[in-house]
């Protein structure tokens, strides 16, 4: 890791504060050569947040679930109801028990026992949000509800018992459209249930 960046703020303008934070910085970077440069760089600080994928080793199946995404079909996506992993903003709780609080108001899941994977950033070109990635297990007996969300928030989720070969699957066709959701199927085919993806 050869290359060391250093950097001065130099100035800060807030664009915008609603959800999130839009900024424009002007920044003083000084490369790995002495050269020194000036650029403008804008961030979306939208706060960090936990993502979980429950899995049945014993069936083989995974829980994800299924609701409208406004930014799929201002992108005109022919169907905006992405399929993703239970999800939700930290709001200044830790994130173990954030995610579970996600799993129980998206899965209908009471979760005793998360597992901690790894945190990243999702899009750290201008995001600064950092995901927490988290799995559990659950069994046939948790996943009877159809239908989860919080209806007050405006949330309406199709829950999805699915085996982990055709959640796989879904990835290659098309229809599993969402990054974090594809990162936890192929970490969960590598190293959860590798016996399941086939």
């Amino acid at each position: 890791m050869g290359l060391k960046t250093r950097w001065e703020v130099l100035e800060v303008r807030r664009l915008s504060k609603n959800w999130g934070i839009v900024e424009t910085t002007r920044l003083k970077v000084t490369q790995f050569d002495g050269r020194v440069m000036e650029q403008w760089r804008e961030t979306y600080d939208c706060g960090d947040g936990a993502v979980i994928l429950p899995v049945d080793r014993v069936r083989g199946h995974v829980l994800l679930g299924r609701q409208f995404r406004w930014p799929a079909a201002y992108r005109g996506d022919p169907d905006p109801m992405l399929i993703e992993a239970a999800a939700g903003k930290l709001d200044d709780a830790a994130p173990e028990d954030r995610i579970r609080g996600e799993a129980e108001d998206e899965l209908g899941l009471v979760l005793q026992d998360t597992r901690f994977l790894f945190s990243l950033y999702m899009s750290p070109g201008s995001v600064t949000e950092r995901l927490h990635f988290f799995t559990a297990v659950y069994g046939a007996e948790d996943a009877r509800q159809r239908y989860g969300g919080l209806r007050d928030e405006g949330e309406e989720i199709e829950i999805l018992d699915l085996p982990l070969a055709e959640a796989l699957a879904m990835i290659a066709d098309g229809r599993v459209r969402d990054a974090k959701t594809v990162i936890l199927l192929q970490y969960a085919a590598l190293h959860l249930m590798p016996g399941a993806s086939s």
